[in-house]
């Protein structure tokens, strides 16, 4: 199983579709089953042996600022990549951040996923890092089911194969399998972009033109907390598993 020892946590949204709860806070503090999205992404970082993450910050930058120092001591070790100036997208705030990022292989994860595991699995983080494989792979998403979810609306985003390679869902009606918010990127494959606002699908579109854009599927539950009505179902549902597993 690969070490991945830094992530790229990316927490600098406008949170615009959470309103009114984004008013007076960032989305990523926004709390579900009594913790704030950052919070559920970090720890599990920290549980797969990551030892550094990089969070970025834009929109109400003081108080995530304020939060991550909060943990210190836990792990991941946090580092604050500002974007107060410009909100880099998903793309340009990994380039930003790449001195700090290292060469190799890093986890990028978006703050506003969380999900359930199936018990005595490995957990999606470590399936991961088991699955990686470097002379084959430049990007390796989580995914979730289309029909294990909460909080998605759409008609899928990728088609799947044997060996776990993906492709687009492109011009079909549907597609079996959603982007979870979280995968593993060979940095290599940021090389030559400059710092400039843009979307992290450049990355994954150059990875699948060479056959490089892998995919897991998660063995759980996956919970999109996009907006208001999607915190409350996510409630609900981290309550429900809670009383099961008495």
């Amino acid at each position: 199983m690969i070490h991945i020892p830094t992530a790229m946590v990316l927490a600098a949204g406008l949170g615009t579709r959470m309103r009114p709860l984004t008013r007076d806070q960032p989305k990523p503090l926004i709390t579900v089953g009594g913790k704030a999205l950052l919070d559920h992404m970090l720890d599990r970082l920290g549980r797969a042996d990551v030892r550094h993450a990089i969070v970025n910050v834009h929109y109400l930058a003081d108080q995530i600022e304020r939060h991550c120092a909060l943990r210190a001591g836990k792990p991941p070790q946090i580092s604050i990549s500002d974007e107060r100036d410009e909100l880099l997208e998903t793309g340009g705030a990994i380039v930003k951040a790449r001195p700090h990022l290292g060469q190799g292989q890093i986890f990028v994860a978006n703050t506003d996923q969380i999900w359930t595991e199936r018990p005595g699995a490995p957990s999606a983080l470590d399936m991961m890092r088991a699955v990686w494989n470097d002379t084959a792979m430049d990007v390796l998403l989580l995914l979730a089911h289309r029909d294990h979810q909460i909080g998605y609306d759409g008609a899928g985003d990728f088609f799947c194969d044997a060996d776990g390679r993906l492709t687009r869902r492109a011009d079909a009606p549907s597609a079996p399998y959603v982007f979870a918010g979280v995968y593993i990127l060979n940095m290599v494959i940021t090389m030559g972009n400059s710092v400039a606002p843009f979307s992290a699908n450049r990355f994954f579109d150059i990875a699948a033109a060479q056959g490089r854009l892998f995919g897991v599927v998660l063995d759980g539950f996956w919970i999109h907390v996009g907006d208001p009505t999607a915190r409350v179902a996510a409630e609900h549902s981290l309550a429900l598993q809670a009383h099961e597993s008495i």
